[in-house]
């Protein structure tokens, strides 16, 4: 197995994407080599710019959400993406720069003159100039001259806790060496070089121990992928990195790649991606960047992606690219407590959210914690999700319990927190359909005692939703409680998964509350793990991220 060569491309979040067609095609000279969607999210573009076909290497890609608002740099993700230029072009950049009123700062970055600006949504960008590798297919209708072209990526930058975690992961299994390391204004900068002689060699570290983690939103870097040779290469890297720990997805289609992602242990999220099969694998290198691509599994849904993503004006051909409908959800997303009726304990609690806006959302998650939980800690849940398609919504228990007994309990032993519970997610689900949401694309899921609450709230108020997940849970009550539960779940997919050790959800009541789910019209996935605890686990996770890429696929 070769190590990592370097970079491959960087993917990030935007706000307006004709804003950003045009800083990137007219200000910083890239092509637009494709314009496609998020596989899991198709009502958004993923637009991606580089070289004359988009080699590896020179590859920004970016997921606009209109009217996002903007991210907030910290720990834990990439901050800046550097691009290389030849030395004798330092004069003209600037020059160009101030032409286009763009204000950037002058640095020195390991010996080498840098600028540093930023992208209409804050992502720092950076042009290092140093003599290196040359582009390699030059845009020859690009704006800025081929003699002072950019090369393609010179470094990424990442902002850490300690920095030593992640070298571990570079220097290790991914086959980085280390270049050196130089003070920085946050901090200590190290540099780390993948294994070639092209471009996008090297990932810098800097170390604010104790600084904030970042916000992620518009200007936020989503992921960076690292160049792999092939398929094979890449089977071999989701091995050896399984091994080290790391929990690396499944093997994902990209049509114009092929990827492997998983989170390291700073936060930064790595993707592995080959370099075949490229994207004029669709598109002739003539017309790259002309049409709106879609995968295969989406052509059937292509009016209706035309018409929901914004028109964008590709300059290169002067065409005119998506629609002009747009299906926006009415009404004020401020504040999901404001309304609610008073009846309880869990009436005026908070409701805390990330994710897309509820007004520029097409489907949401309700997160429901467990006894001694917050909506701040199972809102981490949409980091390991990773589909950006959702609005992600977590009511707060008052004293982090939603009632105060066991589930198994005596129903009337549990009141009022139970019936508040089931009344704070009613009162979402409904908050939610104000804001365009129906049920239909609406998952509710939880954990423990959440995931009680959860279940014993779709069975109650039984209709078709986008999909229900149960991490370690069941129906609530005694045994014997009476389930005759009026309405019709009407195929609405579950997910429960549960040990079968769990001291605190009784296999018995995890099996009898999937039986009793599919006898109302459920279609269950029920998961027993053997000797796992009260936990959550990886396949767990990868379930109910396959559930929710169906209801995306389903929203357009």
């Amino acid at each position: 197995m070769n190590p990592i060569q370097g970079l491959h491309h960087l993917t990030v979040m935007a706000s307006d994407p004709q804003k950003n067609v045009d800083f990137f095609t007219q200000v910083l000279g890239q092509r637009m080599v494709k314009v496609t969607v998020n596989f899991d999210d198709p009502g958004t573009y993923h637009l991606y710019y580089g070289d004359e076909t988009g080699a590896p290497g020179t590859i920004m890609t970016y997921f606009p959400w209109p009217n996002a608002v903007k991210g907030r740099r910290g720990n834990g993700e990439i901050v800046a993406a550097a691009y290389a230029a030849p030395v004798a072009s330092q004069d003209y950049w600037k020059a160009r720069l101030q032409g286009f009123n763009i204000p950037f700062t002058e640095e020195t970055r390991f010996g080498s003159p840098a600028v540093k600006f930023e992208d209409p949504d804050g992502l720092w960008i950076e042009i290092i100039f140093e003599e290196g590798a040359d582009v390699p297919s030059f845009w020859p209708n690009s704006p800025v001259p081929r003699e002072y072209a950019l090369n393609g990526f010179h470094s990424v930058t990442g902002w850490v806790a300690q920095t030593a975690q992640t070298a571990s992961l570079l220097t290790g299994p991914l086959g980085f060496t280390k270049v050196g390391s130089e003070q920085d204004a946050e901090g200590t900068r190290t540099r780390y070089r993948g294994q070639s002689d092209g471009v996008g060699l090297y990932i810098d570290l800097v170390e604010r121990p104790g600084k904030p983690h970042g916000q992620f939103s518009a200007g936020s870097v989503h992921h960076v992928a690292l160049r792999t040779v092939d398929d094979a290469e890449q089977l071999e890297y989701q091995k050896v990195l399984s091994q080290a720990g790391y929990q690396v997805t499944p093997v994902q289609d990209r049509q114009y790649f092929h990827s492997i992602y998983f989170r390291e242990r700073s936060g930064i999220l790595f993707e592995v991606a080959t370099d075949a099969p490229g994207f004029p694998a669709d598109e002739s290198v003539d017309e790259l960047g002309k049409h709106l691509k879609l995968p295969a599994w989406y052509e059937s849904k292509r009016a209706a992606i035309e018409a929901r993503v914004k028109p964008i004006v590709n300059h290169e051909y002067g065409v005119t690219i998506g629609g002009t409908s747009q299906s926006s959800a009415q009404g004020s997303a401020a504040s999901l407590s404001d309304g609610l009726r008073v009846n309880g304990p869990h009436q005026g609690q908070p409701v805390m959210t990330t994710g897309r806006a509820l007004d520029e959302a097409r489907a949401a998650v309700i997160l429901v914690h467990g006894r001694g939980g917050s909506a701040e800690d199972i809102l981490n849940l949409s980091q390991q999700f990773n589909l950006s398609a959702f609005a992600y919504v977590a009511p707060q228990a008052q004293g982090s319990t939603w009632y105060p007994e066991s589930f198994l309990a005596p129903l009337e032993r549990n009141e009022p927190g139970l019936s508040s519970g089931l009344q704070m997610i009613d009162d979402i689900v409904n908050t939610l359909g104000e804001q365009g949401i129906p049920p239909e694309n609406i998952v509710l899921g939880g954990f423990s005692q959440g995931a009680c609450l959860t279940l014993e709230y779709v069975a109650r108020n039984s209709r078709r939703y986008g999909g229900v997940f149960a991490f370690s849970g069941g129906l609530i009550g005694p045994e014997g409680t009476p389930r005759d539960y009026p309405g019709d779940l009407d195929g609405t997919p579950f997910f429960i998964g549960c040990s079968d050790v769990d001291s605190h959800i009784p296999l018995k009541r995890v099996e009898d509350s999937a039986e009793i789910l599919a006898g109302h019209g459920a279609k269950v996935d029920k998961r027993i793990y053997p000797n796992m605890g009260h936990t959550i686990n990886e396949d767990e996770i990868l379930a109910v991220q396959k559930m929710l890429q169906e209801v995306s696929a389903r929203s357009v």
